[in-house]
């Protein structure tokens, strides 16, 4: 954005509230409602341009809302750090220490390495590395972390094969890597953030609905995400992998960085069992369903299960990783605070953010003036609507921040639940994995910002392949609802 552009888009932002507060009358017994209405505006305006950092413009309602009379600063400020941002947190100290001791590096020289033997391979070996690190790791750094060894076979490539093939398979593996990553994220809870706003937002607005646990996202999640991956393996291996040469060099490359890192430490073992344990107990906390039989979740050996979620155990293991000792670095334990004092607060901040915005939207009663607005949808097809969301926040995330996006839309998508009748499961679910499945540009997603840096592709050959996947992601996420969805959840 140019400096003028940013300087009109912050300027925007609080001349609209400003003319909707004066000039709009959404219900005149309750003056709330078109305030809050004009404080959504100013942030969305924000939120989708960025002229202003996302986590700035998620401390609005901290100031604004106390001063127009909407909330009060100490109903809005406790939005901001509730139990699903430990659940991120705990999350987020597990895979920094992943990368500290090269954790992660070994997963994925190992997935590679077993996979690989021929340039299909490889490139599945790769995409198989990002999706599965991605299931735990922000997306981001799944993909900072894969790029240099991605970039070294590139390097190693051109000298075995003609131009046009090198193109077309740097252009496979740059891409597959990117996307992988955004479709992983979506597997488990933690994977990326807009899944952790969703469980917000159902959790507070159906608050005696069924909870949504890791495993019960999982079982959903996991059987979707990869079905997607192995499409999207199919389409890059039709459209880029039509050749065959010597990979000799590109496993010499796989070996020389496995050597480097040697025999698996102790250090690493301690956080691999970490992660392990924490899957285990994730899935295992909530009682699981196995149609008339019921097994119970080990939360139920403690007097008060529904005091334990998710996010008690993921602070309870990452909280281990800080007491027990090194053995490579005497008298310092696995983990030290300076290794994870670059958590996102940013993140952390836009989750609050969102959550503070979607109360004043209940406390002012904008939800009940949404509902009695939008009563015209009821009656709507269930399969349209889903389409419709799913096109909508694939193709709207292409150019928005996806978590941003979401703490936007799925407010207005409980109202839809209510007035229409339709299972906000059914609304909320597909547009949050439809914000993940946006491929056709650098600025969808940080890794298709990353790979594009490295200035071999070109916008018009990320977007033809991206939009073909973005039609496959609203296709399968409409038929994942109506099918696997109905029985999950």
């Amino acid at each position: 954005m140019t400096k003028s552009g940013k300087i009109a888009s912050i300027i925007a932002g609080p001349l609209a509230a400003i003319l909707i507060s004066l000039f709009t009358d959404l219900d005149t017994n309750n003056p709330a409602v078109s305030k809050t209405a004009a404080i959504a505006v100013w942030m969305a305006i924000w939120w989708v341009t960025e002229a202003v950092p996302l986590a700035v413009t998620s401390l609005i309602p901290i100031f604004i809302f106390p001063f127009l009379g909407i909330l009060g600063t100490k109903e809005v400020a406790p939005h901001y750090m509730n139990h699903l941002v430990f659940l991120f947190i705990g999350g987020f100290i597990v895979a920094f220490a992943m990368e500290k001791w090269n954790l992660h590096k070994r997963i994925a020289l190992n997935i590679i390495t077993t996979i690989g033997s021929s340039p299909s391979r490889i490139l599945l070996g790769f995409m198989l590395a990002s999706y599965f690190l991605s299931m735990w790791m922000l997306n981001t750094s799944t993909t900072m972390i894969l790029l240099p060894t991605v970039l070294a076979i590139i390097f190693k490539l051109k000298q075995v094969m003609d131009e046009s093939h090198h193109k077309k398979y740097s252009t496979a593996l740059l891409l597959g890597i990117a996307f992988s990553s955004s479709i992983g994220g979506t597997a488990t809870l933690i994977g990326t953030a807009p899944n952790l706003v969703m469980l917000q937002h159902y959790s507070n607005a159906f608050p005696n609905n069924p909870e949504i646990s890791f495993l019960k996202w999982f079982s959903f999640g996991f059987p979707v995400s990869l079905i997607f991956l192995s499409i999207t393996y199919l389409i890059f291996k039709q459209i880029y992998c039509r050749f065959s040469i010597n990979i000799d060099k590109c496993t010499a490359i796989f070996k020389k960085e496995k050597e480097e890192l040697g025999g698996i430490s102790y250090e690493e073992k301690v956080v691999g069992i970490i992660l392990f344990v924490m899957a285990i107990l994730w899935f295992t906390r909530a009682n699981i369903d196995v149609g008339a039989f019921k097994i119970m979740g080990w939360s139920n050996l403690f007097p008060n299960p529904k005091f334990i979620t998710d996010s008690t155990v993921a602070i309870f293991m990452s909280s281990l990783l800080f007491v027990i000792p090194s053995k490579q670095n005497k008298g310092s334990m696995v983990m030290d605070w300076n290794a994870v004092k670059n958590l996102p607060f940013g993140i952390i901040l836009l989750f609050g953010g969102g959550f503070a915005l979607a109360e004043g939207f209940i406390q002012s009663g904008l939800s009940d003036w949404l509902a009695s607005s939008l009563t015209s949808l009821k009656g709507l097809s269930p399969l349209l609507v889903v389409i419709i969301i799913c096109s909508f926040m694939t193709f709207a995330t292409e150019l928005t921040s996806n978590t941003a996006t979401t703490q936007l839309i799925l407010p207005i998508l409980i109202v839809v639940a209510h007035v229409t009748d339709i299972d906000p499961i059914l609304l909320m679910i597909p547009a949050t994995f439809s914000a993940s499945y946006a491929f056709m540009l650098p600025v969808a997603t940080p890794p298709n910002a990353i790979v594009f840096g490295s200035e071999m592709i070109s916008i018009k050959e990320m977007a033809r392949v991206g939009v073909i996947l973005n039609i496959v992601g609203v296709i399968l996420m409409t038929l994942a609802m109506f099918t696997l969805g109905k029985f999950v959840f």
